[in-house]
């Protein structure tokens, strides 16, 4: 399929809505909810598979990533009445617990992963008592892992001729099958690791099969052995997981992750190929090469040799799947490294990808480039969505990816075409010497983005229009103004909006409802703001590679636990390094901020003092209706701290006029999940943290009970025993709610 699409006439600006615009909004769709339920139901009545009965087989529920259960034993007529069920702690061998994973729940177990050293745990699902737990021995390279602690969950199959299993892709990159029931790892399964503490049976080294025909290692391969505690040479690159694999068709597929890229100084890495390993032996299987090789699909967007040493590309984020199709899907980060893409020149395929192989072999079906030459740290941080929508009266078998710039992408999960169709858009030109950016980027023509796209005048607050002209000179004595895409510049940070913490992250996941062809995503209006320095002014020992870039963020360092692992493990190399800064390497800078909420704060001595630059809501909650590609309704994501909302209504240019103070909270979102009967998220109200839920049709609130720390990254429901359980994770805790 091609990457690139005409360029046509650039669409008219989405106008943003503030919260009475949303709930006028809310009102008037009521009918349009209907119809798209009684649009599907005619055509898609059975829930995707992974949540019936009661229960939550993926991170994400079902193989389509949809977050959605048909559970409804919990209402909104009795959700207040909501008691703690039980919470689950982890124990001080263990860790503390991140909020980062989603448990799974398959024929009365409750299975996660918990700690900062990803281990897999069993919850008995009434108490919340720790069952059992296995971890990976440790190593070098699971001792290196910027991303141990990510996690996410795991994946469970029931596995013809070996029953129920858990399978995790370790921070060391070891693939482990374990016994869903005892936590032992499966007898004769995979190949024996030949290191201290390794079972003799259960694990595969998944580094000799990444590293087998890459040209980098074969470089080498003949002045060194492999080594398994080190896996892949630091000078070439490392490699670690932070998602679980996913299982379809007896198939174990597994992602992978590298050193996040705002952090790299150096140009070397390994690239992420997907693998494939068979679920009943661990044999492996297949390898898709996500650097297309001479003679592959796609290497000609790679404009120079870089395609032979960098790397990265990888699947981060979880994968979703089609099993009856027979496919995989998943969304790929940005080559090596983040801000600053000079030495790679091309669009990079398939950087920056929606993907979809073939999982018996590997082959890939289709694919769609989101971010031509992506340097903006655009990574899409959640899975595809996959569910069935009706499109002028045709049933599409169909895939949604929501992604940091706030689009979503929507595409045909079986064709790999477009449902609405992209145009292509001019963009900045980088000023950045050496850089060469791609001339324009996809926009779609339908779902509208989510969040504003850029900064522009039309997106400044005008509450009247002093407030608007104040406003305008804000923006333009600050540079606050800045179309979609803009680059970074050297020196000077330059502001581009969404950023990588603004549209949708990691933290807060979007959930859909198949029954209605309905979409839910909280989302952040966060800009990112960078500015790029020489590479010698950042490098550090402990990065991966060899060759400083030209050019890096400001915000490129090693982590703590990266440099010693690093110097514990290569003294000698440490040591020149250390010589060779003594010797007058330039000192480090000072990183820079990540960016905010999308805009300079106004100065005390503004006259908009108190208000915010750019219309709300900051964070927000968008309902869309995928059978037309409209939105719904739009609200807040929670509460705005009080005293923010304080100084908007009492501020003296706003005497007389009654606004809206409610731009949604500030802080971290939490994701969400839809029922039968309702949408849930967690929210800040009144100032404390809570569980909300919502109306599907309208976005009213329509209850809430408090939750001991506020809700991140995800939650999940089940039914065990007639009992059905809402379990939200927080940091340090996992809290379970039921009726009593």
């Amino acid at each position: 399929m091609p990457t690139r699409l005409p360029e046509v006439s650039r669409q008219r600006g989405r106008r943003q809505s503030i919260l009475a615009a949303a709930l006028i909004a809310a009102i008037a769709t009521g009918g349009a909810y209907e119809q798209a339920a009684a649009s599907v139901q005619q055509t898609q009545p059975r829930v995707q598979e992974g949540t019936e009965q009661g229960e939550w087989h993926f991170l994400g529920g079902d193989f389509g990533h949809t977050r959605y259960s048909p559970l409804d034993q919990i209402d909104p007529s009795n959700f207040d009445g909501l008691v703690e069920a039980w919470r689950f702690t982890t124990p001080t061998e263990i860790g503390e617990l991140t909020a980062r994973a989603t448990p799974s729940y398959v024929n009365g177990k409750l299975l996660s992963v918990a700690g900062p050293h990803r281990h897999v745990v069993s919850i008995e699902p009434t108490s919340g008592d720790l069952l059992w737990s296995w971890i990976e021995p440790e190593t070098y390279r699971s001792s290196y892992s910027m991303r141990a602690s990510y996690g996410k969950g795991v994946a469970y199959a029931d596995v013809p001729g070996r029953g129920e299993v858990v399978f995790i892709s370790t921070p060391g990159f070891f693939l482990a099958a374990l016994d869903a029931n005892t936590g032992e790892p499966l007898p004769d399964w995979g190949e024996p690791v030949p290191l201290d503490g390794f079972p003799e049976s259960g694990v595969v080294d998944m580094i000799p099969d990444l590293i087998a025909d890459w040209e980098p290692w074969l470089e080498v391969e003949g002045t060194r052995t492999y080594d398994p505690y080190e896996g892949i040479p630091l000078e070439l690159g490392f490699i670690t997981s932070s998602s679980p694999p996913i299982v379809v068709n007896d198939v174990v597929i597994v992602g992978n992750s590298a050193e996040q890229g705002y952090s790299q100084t150096r140009r070397e890495n390994v690239p992420g190929d997907i693998l494939g390993y068979d679920a009943r032996t661990g044999e492996f299987k297949w390898k898709f090469h996500i650097i297309p090789r001479p003679g592959e699909e796609g290497h000609d967007t790679w404009e120079s040799d870089a395609w032979r040493w960098t790397g990265d590309a990888s699947s981060w984020a979880p994968m979703s799947a089609d099993p009856e199709r027979g496919i995989v899907y998943f969304a790929t980060n940005s080559a090596t490294q983040d801000f600053y893409g000079g030495f790679r020149p091309g669009d990079n395929l398939f950087s920056s990808s929606i993907v979809a192989l073939d999982v018996e072999t590997g082959e890939r079906k289709w694919h769609f480039q989101m971010v031509h030459h992506d340097i903006w740290n655009y990574d899409p941080p959640t899975a595809p969505v996959l569910m069935d929508v009706t499109v002028d009266g045709r049933q599409v078998p169909a895939l949604f990816q929501a992604t940091k710039q706030a689009i979503l992408y929507s595409i045909d999960r079986e064709t790999g075409e477009p449902i609405w169709g992209f145009e292509e858009r001019a963009v900045p030109p980088s000023t950045v010497p050496g850089e060469q950016l791609a001339p324009t980027q996809p926009f779609p023509i339908k779902p509208a983005p989510y969040e504003t796209l850029g900064r522009s005048e039309e997106n400044l607050i005008d509450y009247t229009p002093e407030i608007r002209q104040l406003a305008l000179e804000r923006a333009q004595a600050t540079n606050a103004l800045a179309p979609p895409f803009n680059p970074p510049t050297v020196d000077t940070p330059s502001q581009f909006c969404p950023g990588e913490v603004g549209g949708t992250n990691i933290t807060h996941p979007p959930a859909a409802d198949p029954t209605t062809g309905i979409i839910y995503i909280p989302s952040g209006s966060g800009c990112g703001s960078r500015a790029l320095v020489p590479g010698e002014n950042r490098d550090c020992f402990g990065q991966t590679g060899t060759t400083i870039s030209r050019w890096v963020p400001s915000t490129a360092d090693c982590q703590s636990y990266q440099t010693d692992a690093a110097t514990e493990f290569y003294p000698e190399q440490a040591a020149a390094y250390a010589a060779q800064a003594e010797r007058g390497q330039a000192t480090p800078d000072e990183p820079s901020g990540r960016g905010g909420r999308g805009g300079p704060p106004n100065d005390d001595d503004s006259p908009l003092a108190g208000l915010p630059l750019w219309k709300g809501p900051n964070a927000r909650i968008t309902a869309i209706d995928l059978n037309t590609g409209e939105h719904l309704w739009v609200i807040p994501y929670g509460e705005a701290p009080q005293e923010q909302q304080d100084a908007i209504r009492n501020h003296p240019l706003l005497e007389g006029v009654d606004v809206d103070s409610n731009l949604g909270q500030t802080g971290g979102l939490g994701g969400v999940i839809v029922t039968a009967t309702m949408l849930l998220a967690p929210m800040n109200v009144d100032g404390e943290p809570h569980l909300v839920a919502i109306d599907k049709r309208t976005g009213e609130r329509v209850g809430r009970i408090r939750t001991e720390e506020m809700g991140r990254y995800g939650m999940m429901t089940y039914m065990h025993e007639d009992k059905q359980y809402i379990v939200v994770q927080q940091p340090g805790l996992l809290q379970a709610f039921a009726l009593p």
